[in-house]
């Protein structure tokens, strides 16, 4: 839905642009329309202006405005989502869990939903969910990472699509001259220049802040990421996989540890735990 609103609207973006051009080629050019801004920054820009730098700009602008609204720390990662799940693992049996988290939005509460329907599959121990869980939130995060990609796509084209306008004021401009033989009408040679500079400008005035969004954004989805990753691993060992086979000893440091205890140092995680067993037996 959102992706059909946005192609209407270009599309009508589009066709007013191509209007008020149209309009305004039919003008004397005179007066307060010559000294206007969408005189000089839009309609001397030409069709390239019209047709793809601004498409661009408009672009640009629904993806910067998508991505703050969906890389969001309180959306992607609320800072009580552990308590709440470690609250609703412990108030219902491990099979109704799935049902509770899958309403949910954050980064975790989506890893754990996956991390529980593979696991239903297969007898894994704690490793195996831990890979699991490991591919989940990297499948979120790349899914983040393609939006964001989009606005380096665009911060890179966009001054090629300006320099490709300036190339073809330029080789107009000079057209003029030969014509002419080197006095030629100055607004038919200030027009071609105005092609040149101006598709410069918004390319310019497109890129920058696409390249900036692009590396805000991802840098917070990494950041998200792998702040996610350690919520994850807690709670991997804090609630009781019922079809997951976690051993003796990583049983026993379930029934006795507790996510306060192991934050605090007093008791060592049970993955340590079972490593440490693991050394003395051998």
């Amino acid at each position: 839905m959102r992706k059909s609103g946005f192609a209407i609207g270009g599309a009508c973006f589009i066709a007013l642009i191509g209007k008020a051009a149209l309009a305004s080629g039919g003008a004397d050019g005179a007066g307060d329309t010559a000294n206007s801004f969408f005189h000089q920054f839009v309609i001397a820009g030409g069709k390239i202006v019209w047709f793809v730098l601004l498409p661009m700009s408009v672009a640009a602008l629904y993806l910067a405005l998508d991505l703050a609204l969906t890389v969001r720390r309180r959306r992607l990662l609320p800072a009580t989502v552990t308590g709440e799940i470690l609250a609703m693992a412990h108030a219902v049996v491990p099979a109704q869990l799935p049902a509770r988290l899958s309403g949910r939005e954050d980064l975790v509460s989506r890893t754990l939903l996956r991390t529980l329907s593979k696991s239903r599959r297969v007898q894994a121990d704690i490793q195996h969910l831990q890979h699991i869980a490991a591919e989940c939130l990297q499948e979120q995060g790349l899914h983040l990472l393609r939006k964001v990609e989009w606005c380096n796509i665009i911060g890179n084209v966009a001054p090629m699509v300006g320099l490709f306008g300036t190339v073809f004021g330029m080789i107009q401009a000079f057209n003029v001259l030969g014509i002419a033989g080197g006095q030629p009408p100055h607004d038919q040679l200030a027009a071609k220049i105005s092609i040149a500079l101006v598709t410069t400008f918004w390319g310019l005035l497109i890129a920058i802040p696409a390249l900036a969004v692009h590396g805000i954004f991802r840098t917070r989805v990494e950041t998200l990421i792998s702040e996610a990753a350690v919520e994850v691993e807690d709670l991997l060992f804090e609630i009781p996989f019922g079809q997951v086979s976690t051993g003796p000893c990583v049983q026993a440091s379930f029934a006795a540890d507790s996510l306060e205890d192991r934050r605090t140092g007093r008791r060592e995680p049970p993955h340590r735990q079972r490593s440490g067993v693991a050394g003395e037996s051998a």
